[in-house]
């Protein structure tokens, strides 16, 4: 019997600035483009249904292409990690332009 118990950081008093919010979309997007890019080197390709055993994947496609259920996922993931790194107590600003 597998008794694991997740237990992530405690981000629900973590408030994001609008600015941080919009950072959100664009780390979405580039951890798509890390996992798509992980999975075509493990030798996946394009298939409209996902099939284990012979590689394909139906989300290996841009991310703008995506199904807004699996651009979601990619965004609380990202969103998540923001909040992690404020409650932590990092601070996040941009610099620069």
């Amino acid at each position: 019997m597998n008794s694991y118990l997740p237990n992530p950081l405690d981000t629900s008093f973590v408030i994001l600035s609008p600015e941080i919010e919009k950072l959100t979309e664009l780390l979405a997007e580039n951890a798509h483009e890390n996992w798509s890019r992980q999975r075509l080197a493990d030798g996946w390709c394009y298939g409209s249904v996902r099939d284990d055993i012979n590689k394909h994947h139906p989300c290996l496609i841009p991310y703008d292409d995506l199904p807004e259920a699996e651009k979601m996922y990619d965004r609380q993931t990202a969103m998540e990690t923001l909040k992690a790194i404020m409650a932590l107590g990092y601070k996040i600003e941009k610099t620069g332009q």
